[in-house]
């Protein structure tokens, strides 16, 4: 079996040490800010940062950044979220340390991906760039889904095809991911993959995450779920949990569960039907609990469970004992007691308080158990990677939003004050009138 290590700056993916990432939330334009928040980052132990790069003058601010930091003494990679454009990956490639596409929007269609993919791997021989084909449930484009659908299956074919590329080009500095909002979609997605390069005797390094997970215990426990799944079974070679809150409180959670997997005795199968916790913090309580149960939960090993534990030699309340385990059971997508959310991190793209916009939706629809409610950025992250969602909240432009059913908007350009009440108004609607809901049985 060939293990690919690649190289990200001076960062080496694949070499077994888990990596642990992030990305700025920031506009990249605003060179002060990304900077600050990079050093910041860096300080705090991130890896490798990525920055969106939706444009070349995205491009261009990125250098300059890249610059200032390494002025300041950091040497942090830095990644280029590219998305919609090969002209911007080209540019990127040039200057990041690596650079993310999207196959679901690289390019219009299998030529032309190609062509453009075989243009840009040049650009990163070149270079020494590293590439990270990014694929995300929800946004497989139109070929993949009217073969496989929007599954799985369809994922991992999705990523083969451009697996295969870079091995036409020659080109192994390759990191891929598979990420979903739903911790068992995202699961057996990288299960699929990972066996498929076990087969062909080849793997490439994967960057494992549960996409837009949303925030607080309920994002840390559901983004648990999906890498502790998949790193004890030892898949997975760099992590990020995506938080819909500032990206600083992301990193102490990776390093968490990187070193709980790093150790190999917490790389367990079974455990007791009743298990203490003596921990520091309740967040080191959740982690634990979540990277232990989580995957029996999600593999239906087991049902249910009993666990108690301390904090600081203080006995955790039953009250917050019992909530956890109503998150992680709804995480594991096993007994749902309350609405599920998916919400991105927020970007440069974003351009609207995400956090604070979330929070009120949050509040303003908690007693919707059962629905599936998504509150997005932008486009780029909106209709396609909401796959799951009954409605979606996405930010449209400066001070605009779109309220979505399903993947169809059906408010477009709505004030950003009036947006929460036009998704409750659509919501309360559909119920009244018995709209049977996307993704609904």
């Amino acid at each position: 079996m060939r293990k690919i290590a690649v190289n990200v700056g001076d960062v080496v993916v694949g070499s077994g040490n888990i990596v642990v990432q992030t990305m700025c939330n920031t506009s990249t334009t605003d060179i002060e800010s990304s900077f600050k928040q990079a050093v910041q980052l860096s300080k705090a132990g991130a890896q490798i940062i990525r920055l969106t790069t939706q444009g070349l003058k995205e491009v261009e601010a990125l250098g300059q950044i890249k610059k200032m930091l390494k002025k300041e003494g950091v040497t942090t990679p830095l990644v280029a979220d590219v998305h919609f454009s090969f002209e911007v990956a080209l540019a990127a490639a040039k200057v990041a340390d690596k650079v993310r596409i999207n196959p679901g929007n690289f390019a219009k269609n299998r030529a032309s991906a190609q062509r453009e993919f075989a243009n840009l791997i040049k650009v990163c021989k070149t270079y020494g760039t590293s590439i990270r084909i990014g694929v995300n449930h929800g946004s497989l484009g139109d070929r993949i889904t009217a073969t496989y659908g929007n599954t799985p299956q369809g994922m991992a074919a999705a990523t083969v095809e451009w697996i295969e590329m870079a091995q036409e080009n020659n080109f192994n500095q390759i990191i891929v991911s598979l990420k979903a909002s739903n911790p068992l979609v995202m699961v057996e997605a990288y299960k699929l993959l990972y066996n498929h390069m076990k087969q062909k005797g080849i793997l490439y390094p994967l960057h494992l995450g549960v996409t837009e997970a949303g925030n607080g215990n309920e994002g840390r426990i559901k983004s648990a779920v999906g890498l502790a799944s998949l790193l004890k079974l030892g898949i997975g070679d760099t992590i990020r949990v995506s938080l819909t809150e500032h990206p600083v409180n992301e990193i102490p959670v990776a390093q968490f569960i990187a070193k709980y997997f790093e150790n190999k005795s917490n790389i367990r199968n079974e455990y007791s039907n009743s298990t203490i916790y003596d921990c520091k913090s309740y967040q080191e309580f959740i982690l634990r609990a979540s990277c232990d149960y989580g995957p029996l939960l999600l593999e239906k090993k087991i049902d249910d469970f009993t666990i108690s534990g301390t904090i600081l030699g203080e006995e955790i309340p039953t009250k917050k004992i019992i909530e956890f385990k109503e998150n992680l059971l709804q995480a594991t997508r096993r007994k749902f007691t309350k609405p599920e959310y998916i919400a991105c991190p927020g970007c440069g793209r974003t351009l609207f308080n995400l956090e604070k916009t979330f929070e009120e939706v949050k509040k303003r629809t908690s007693h919707l158990v059962g629905y599936n409610i998504a509150v997005m950025g932008c486009i780029v992250n909106g209709p396609g990677e909401m796959a799951d969602a009954h409605y979606g909240y996405v930010g449209e432009g400066r001070g605009k939003v779109s309220i979505y059913r399903g993947k169809e908007p059906i408010y477009r350009s709505v004030p950003e004050d009036e947006a929460i009440d036009k998704l409750l108004e659509l919501i309360d609607q559909d119920a009244r009138n018995k709209v049977f809901l996307p993704g609904s049985e």
